[in-house]
């Protein structure tokens, strides 16, 4: 079966690795389900047009998705790193490609698109990947992946099953981190109240890294921990069960 890895443009510049750490992921998984998968990157992908089309570059964010639509549309699935990004496919490429000539290739295409931990889960069927991390974590849920994609517990049913992980969970962990993209820009007093409010309560539960599924919002805080020089890490639930792997 052959799935396309949809590496977002924040994770192909900022954080690469966590695409090959999920990747690391997605072929232990399908190795312990017994899927016969072949992962697959398209090196074509571009943008999904969630940044034009939040700043209200609706042309621009059209013709993103367009492109978006036609490198995966081959592919039986398609899973990425990021709920942020596939929400925005799976919610506002609808009303976007609506009555056009790719209104059906969105629609079928939006059937076969899942976020990460999703996909491991529910797709593959794999909750125990067998990995090791000494660690004391909190979660952050973002607001995407709880309101645009609605995840549900597959992040915490995987780190459960780490061996040696210890869940502590925060206070307001669905509350938002104060990113939201250029909202961090434009209200960046608001947005930085906010990331102090998430770090703090982060702090108060002693863990040792706060996991999220969203780099964007794991990147936001991490500017704020490391500003101001506070003891807390930050990494994305794909880097840490790769990591767990490698244990």
């Amino acid at each position: 079966m052959a799935t396309g890895l949809f590496i977002p443009c924040f994770i192909d510049q900022l954080y690469p690795g966590t695409g090959f750490s999920m990747l690391k992921v997605l072929e232990k998984a399908a190795e312990l389900s017994r899927s016969r998968m072949n992962f697959e990157y398209n090196p074509e992908q571009t943008c999904c047009g969630q940044v034009a089309f939040n700043a209200g570059f609706q042309d621009e964010a059209k013709h993103l998705g367009e492109k978006f639509i036609k490198d995966f549309s081959n592919y039986e699935l398609v899973v990425g790193p990021s709920a942020s990004c596939i929400g925005m496919v799976k919610n506002y490429y609808t009303e976007m490609f609506y009555n056009s000539a790719l209104h059906n290739e969105n629609n079928y295409l939006s059937r076969k698109l899942f976020e990460f931990t999703d996909f491991v889960v529910n797709v593959l069927g794999v909750e125990e990947l067998g990995g090791t991390f000494e660690a004391k974590v909190t979660i952050h849920d973002a607001c995407s992946a709880l309101r645009e994609y609605g995840l549900e517990d597959q992040p915490r049913r995987l780190l459960r099953k780490v061996k040696g992980l210890h869940i502590a969970e925060m206070n307001g962990n669905e509350e938002c981190c104060g990113f939201g993209g250029t909202f961090s820009i434009k209200h960046e007093a608001i947005s930085t109240a906010m990331a102090q409010l998430k770090v703090n309560n982060a702090l108060e539960t002693g863990a040792e890294y706060i996991v999220s599924t969203e780099a964007s919002c794991l990147m936001h805080l991490e500017a704020y921990i490391n500003k101001n020089k506070i003891k807390l890490k930050t990494i994305h639930i794909a880097d840490l069960l790769a990591k767990s792997i490698n244990e």
